[in-house]
């Protein structure tokens, strides 16, 4: 089981909305076939191990372990059930049952009602940890939640306007290392979040370019939609989402997707449904401070990645106050990285 969480990450970022799914098949104790989830609309990951197998003979005495449930339901993909008892593999041995309603138990019940024995719940704990978007999504019916920031060593997130006025190019407090891990993170999620003042002061693209894969929807708050044309985020490269309150489709621009905010209410919730109903599993929220504050006072966040570089500002605006549980503690170049779970 181990060995399919391991190479389920390899379905990081291409998957979704689809979990990313690690199966491993073993035969008098060897390894004979292994497959992760192949990207959305492509085989599951049941099916590469399968096919993976080059005497499919030997199936009929081997086990499968798997991280995930086996789907019962016509999708994209037929049934991985079906293929399992069609190959009469005689043992399966599963992480996690599937929460999404269309499984929810009925793979494992299909296997056994077939005569497949059936052992649940082996490394559960690793095996959510690893499939936590999928398990948010459809537990909690709403995204997973990354807060990401930067901050100076005097504990700034950016610089006050004199500076601003100095020089309009990015302040830059993490180094070129972080700044490329950053990109790898915004491949490995489907949305990155922003709000007004992060686009007006930064200007930023919101894509992945220092590294290979595709780029997130960017969703940008836009209350009294200030942001023109001459930002990168509305210049149509990639699919963004606006959240506002302006009920003016006049104001709209041709190509990006608009959603109505209510601001008297807490937006926070009402962002996540928006997200449900893209079917977007994660989110990479990168600011601003208040943007990324708004989140922490409701306490609607699960993971927290926090830079902080050498420089400092003296004055500015401060970075976000959180507090949560440390798992991690890196040291990229001469820059710190702390990653904190929502206790």
């Amino acid at each position: 089981m181990s060995r399919a969480i391991e190479i389920a990450q390899n379905g990081l970022g291409t998957t979704a909305p689809n979990p990313m799914v690690g199966a491993v098949i073993v035969h008098d104790r060897q390894v004979i076939g292994e497959g992760f989830t192949s990207p959305y609309g492509g085989p599951h990951a049941e099916v590469n191990a399968i096919g993976s197998v080059v005497d499919k003979v030997v199936l009929r005495q081997s086990t499968l372990y798997v991280t995930l449930e086996p789907c019962s339901h016509f999708g994209k993909t037929p049934p991985c059930a079906d293929l399992i008892i069609a190959h009469k593999i005689p043992t399966v041995i599963v992480g996690l049952s599937d929460p999404h309603a269309k499984v929810a138990g009925q793979g494992i019940e299909k296997l056994r009602n077939a005569g497949v024995e059936v052992i649940t719940g082996v490394l559960e704990a690793e095996c959510r940890e690893h499939h936590k978007r999928f398990l948010t999504f459809h537990e909690k019916k709403r995204p997973y939640i990354i807060l990401k920031w930067a901050e100076t060593s005097d504990g700034f997130i950016a610089p006050d306007t004199t500076k601003r006025n100095e020089n309009t190019e990015p302040y830059w407090i993490s180094n070129s290392y972080s700044r490329q891990l950053t990109h790898k993170w915004r491949n490995e999620e489907q949305a990155i979040l922003v709000g007004t003042n992060t686009v007006l002061e930064d200007n930023p693209k919101l894509d992945v370019r220092q590294w290979t894969g595709k780029s997130p929807l960017r969703v940008v708050l836009d209350r009294n939609l200030r942001i023109n044309g001459d930002f990168h985020v509305l210049d149509g490269s990639h699919p963004t989402l606006i959240l506002t309150e302006v009920e003016e489709p006049s104001r709209y621009r041709d190509g990006i997707d608009y959603r109505l905010l209510d601001y008297s209410k807490d937006v926070s919730k009402q962002i996540c449904s928006i997200f449900h109903e893209y079917n977007v599993l994660s989110v990479l929220v990168e600011g601003g401070s208040q943007t990324l504050q708004t989140f922490i006072d409701v306490g609607l966040w699960d993971e927290a990645r926090i830079f902080t570089g050498t420089s400092s500002f003296k004055k500015g605006t401060k970075a976000p106050s959180i507090s949560g549980k440390l798992i991690a503690f890196t040291t990229i170049g001469s820059d710190t990285l702390k990653t904190y779970y929502n206790d």
